[in-house]
Formats: C-alpha cells, sequence, structure tokens
C-alpha cells in the first residue's frame, strides 16, 4: 500500500479548487437569466396561476409574480427592483408571494429556489422565467418584448 506524499495531497487539493471554482463560475452565469417560457405543443398560451392564488389582479401588459423566503437576501433586493421596474412600466404589476405560505402552488410551478420571478401575460400564462435575482435590462427587455 502506497502512502500519500504532500505532493499527492496538494495535487488533490489542487483539482478540488479547479473543480469548485468551475462550478462557482457555472453557477454565477447562471444564476438571474431570465428565460423565456416555450409550451410544447401548445398553440394558446394557459394561465398557470389565477388572480386569487395570487392574491392580486393581473397587469394589463405583464404580472411578475416574485416568489420569495425570509430569510433571502437576494429576495430584499429583487423585490425593491422589480417594484421600480412595474413603477416604471405602465400596465405591470408586481407581486410578491412567500413561498413558505405557498407551498401547493411553488410544487406546481416547479419553484426550487427562491427568488424566482415568473412573468405572466395578462391572462396569467407564464411567459419568462428568472431564477435568482434578474437585471433590470433583462426584465425591461422581456417586458419590451410583450408590447
Amino acid at each position: 500500500m502506497r502512502n500519500n506524499t504532500p505532493v499527492d495531497n496538494l495535487l488533490v487539493l489542487i483539482a478540488i479548487l479547479a473543480l469548485a471554482t468551475g462550478y462557482g463560475f457555472y453557477f454565477r452565469a447562471r444564476t438571474g437569466r431570465l428565460k423565456a417560457t416555450t409550451r410544447k405543443g401548445s398553440t394558446a398560451a394557459t394561465s398557470v396561476v389565477t388572480a386569487v392564488e395570487m392574491g392580486a389582479e393581473f397587469g394589463s401588459l405583464a404580472t411578475l409574480l416574485q416568489f420569495s423566503s425570509a430569510f433571502c437576501a437576494p429576495c430584499r433586493t429583487t423585490k425593491v427592483l422589480l417594484g421600480e421596474v412595474a413603477k416604471e412600466h405602465p400596465g405591470v404589476v408586481h407581486v410578491v408571494l412567500d413561498a413558505e405560505s405557498q407551498l401547493d402552488l411553488v410544487r406546481r410551478l416547479k419553484i426550487i429556489s427562491t427568488p424566482t420571478t415568473l412573468i405572466l401575460d395578462p391572462k396569467g400564462a407564464e411567459v419568462g422565467r428568472a431564477v435568482g435575482a434578474p437585471r433590470r435590462e433583462q426584465v425591461a427587455a422581456a417586458l419590451h418584448a410583450l408590447r
């Protein structure tokens, strides 16, 4: 049986650090990116959430439905950002739901982390989704595409 030398231990440490760094870059690149939502095999978008479930009326252009949790720091900054975007764009409503108190809705919509923001059209159909804190430019571009 061979004993590990300090060089072997150093090589293992370097490999672990390289893998962790690579994953960090991958995670950072994916977090907060806004993706358009498409429904396979469907020409008519169907409502994913009702106004009653949401506790608010849909916006005439779009609704920014944010799922948050109490101890989520990015949720607080996302709330401020989306609130500002909604004020800047007429017909856009921003609604924040507590993920912990809406577990049935969270499961049905496949919300896996907070903050998650759904962009809903005026009928409640999902047209976009951002997992993590979205960027202002991305949200504005998605809203512009709905006009």
